[in-house]
């Protein structure tokens, strides 16, 4: 699977942002229920609707 530019937590439906701790936030992903961060990538990422539009305007499926 080739991973393109919008492949990110930041970008996926699932991605929260927690409370803010002493250290910086505290970033969640409610579907695999854990701590990530903005950048990390996972195979399960679904792209959230405003996300989906950038990427058919730039001409890149969301099934890269």
């Amino acid at each position: 699977m080739k991973k393109h530019s919008f492949h990110c937590c930041a970008a996926c439906v699932h991605f929260r942002a927690g409370r803010k701790e002493s250290g910086g936030m505290e970033y969640l992903c409610s579907r695999l229920g854990f701590q990530t961060k903005p950048e990390y990538s996972f195979d399960c990422f679904t792209p959230s609707e405003k996300v989906k539009k950038l990427m058919q305007k730039r001409g890149i499926s969301a099934n890269e």
